[in-house]
């Protein structure tokens, strides 16, 4: 089993539009939306005892941080997709992924203070994805299978699956403006 954990920092400025934002409007320069979003993606091994034995049969390699940058149109989805190595040493290839957040019962959520802002988490199994399945935190996405021929994908494919991370307009354009910090963990298991 092996887990990644995923800092996000997130700032939103409100662009003064409509009632509910034009005192937020006084902090910022009027006419002007902006999200930025940046994570930080640390890779470690959970602690190594025999029943974490399986952990040996599972790795995942070429994570990167994952930026925003600056969003300017709040009306449309942010989308920041990732190709990843994932190497999985079982008979079929075979691999789960979990994702587990820092909200309430594991949500995916990045909060500023007492305010909140969701997201959601993808996983594909081939890479160069934009798109793919929406984990449910804490519940494995199972039946995944890796191409991968080496651990660190140096030998065989260069990336195997794709991470994939949506703030979705709805959440953009509702959030208080604000600074945003959130983790995301994920555990890979050999299947």
């Amino acid at each position: 089993m092996l887990a990644v954990k995923a800092f996000a920092t997130a700032v939103l400025k409100d662009s003064g539009i409509g009632s509910r934002r034009s005192a937020l409007s006084r902090r910022v320069a009027p006419g002007l939306a902006r999200l930025l979003a940046g994570a930080l993606l640390v890779v470690g091994l959970l602690g190594e005892t025999p029943s974490n034995a399986a952990s040996n049969k599972v790795r995942i390699t070429n994570l990167s941080d994952v930026g925003f940058g600056t969003i300017a149109n709040l009306n449309v989805d942010a989308v920041q997709s990732q190709s990843v190595c994932v190497y999985a040493d079982t008979n079929t290839s075979g691999y789960n992924v979990t994702g587990i957040g820092a909200g309430p019962g594991g949500a995916f959520q990045l909060s500023s203070g007492a305010a909140s802002m969701s997201f959601d988490v993808l996983w594909s199994s081939s890479p160069g994805q934009n798109s793919g399945t929406q984990l449910t935190p804490n519940v494995p996405l199972t039946g995944q299978v890796s191409s991968g021929t080496h651990q660190t994908c140096s030998n065989g494919p260069a990336t195997t699956a794709s991470l994939v991370v949506v703030l979705r307009s709805i959440a953009l354009s509702s959030a208080a403006a604000g600074t945003y910090n959130g983790t995301l963990t994920l555990v890979i298991g050999p299947e």
